[in-house]
C-alpha cells in the first residue's frame, strides 16, 4: 500500500476510535438511567396497589430523560452506520423497553407497540440509518416484562392484591400468543421465548391458588 492509502486508512480508524468513545460516553449514561429505572420499577414488588401510581410517577422523570441520551447517540452515528454500532447500546435499550412497557401495563393494562416504545424513548424516525429500535430489542424488551410479571404475580398475593394476577394471566398469555405467530430465527431470542411457558406456568399456579381459595371476587369468571 502505497503512503496515501495508508493514511487514509489511518484517518478512518482515527475516526472510529473517536466514534466509539464518544458511544461509550453516551451508553454509560444510558446505563446509569436504565438501572435507577430499575430500581424504582423493582419496588413495585413491595408497594400496595394503591401506592403504584405514586411509584410509577416517580419514575417517570427519569424515563422521559432518555431522550436526551438517545438523541445524543443518533448525533454521534453517521449515517448509514445503525448496524456497525447497535451492539453497544442494544443492553441499555433492551432495559429502556422493559422499563416502558412495564409503566405502561402497570397504568393502563396494554401492551405498548414497537412504534409507541420508540415514542416513549424519544426516537424518532429520521434516525432510523442512525439509531433506531431494531424489532429483536423490542421483543427481547416485552419478554423481560413477563419475566418480571411472572415474578410480580406472586408477590401481588403476598400484598393482597388478588385481582393482579388474574390480570397478568390474561395479558401474559395474549402476548406469548403473539410471539408464537412470529418467525423468530434469532437463537437467543427463540430460547427466550421458549423460556416463557415457564412464566406462564409460574402464572397459572398463582391464580389457580387465588380461584380455589376464593380469594379474588372475579376468579370463578376468569380462572
Amino acid at each position: 500500500m502505497d503512503a496515501e492509502n495508508l493514511e487514509k486508512i489511518n484517518d478512518l480508524l482515527e475516526a472510529d476510535v473517536a466514534i466509539k468513545e464518544n458511544i461509550k460516553e453516551q451508553v454509560t449514561e444510558f446505563d446509569r438511567k436504565t438501572r435507577a429505572l430499575s430500581g424504582v420499577l423493582n419496588r413495585i414488588h413491595s408497594t400496595r396497589p394503591e401506592q403504584i401510581p405514586a411509584l410509577l410517577d416517580s419514575a417517570l422523570p427519569t424515563l422521559e430523560s432518555c431522550h436526551e441520551t438517545t438523541a445524543a447517540l443518533a448525533s454521534i452515528i453517521p449515517a448509514n452506520q445503525f448496524w456497525k454500532w447497535k451492539e453497544m447500546w442494544s443492553n441499555s435499550l433492551r432495559t429502556a423497553v422493559f422499563s416502558a412497557t412495564l409503566v405502561e401495563y402497570l397504568q393502563r393494562g396494554g401492551l405498548l407497540s414497537l412504534q409507541q416504545v420508540a415514542d416513549a424513548l424519544g426516537i424518532k424516525p429520521q434516525w432510523q440509518d442512525r439509531f433506531a429500535l431494531s424489532v429483536e430489542d423490542y421483543l427481547h424488551g416485552v419478554i423481560t416484562l413477563v419475566n418480571e410479571l411472572s415474578r410480580l404475580a406472586v408477590n401481588s398475593v403476598t400484598l393482597g392484591d388478588f385481582e393482579q394476577p388474574i390480570r397478568i394471566s390474561l395479558f401474559v398469555k395474549e402476548v406469548f400468543a403473539g410471539f408464537a405467530m412470529l418467525n423468530l430465527k434469532n437463537d437467543l431470542l427463540r430460547r427466550r421465548y421458549d423460556s416463557l411457558k415457564y412464566d406462564i406456568k409460574k402464572i397459572e399456579e398463582v391464580v389457580y391458588d387465588v380461584s380455589l381459595r376464593k380469594l379474588a371476587p372475579s376468579t370463578k369468571q376468569q380462572a
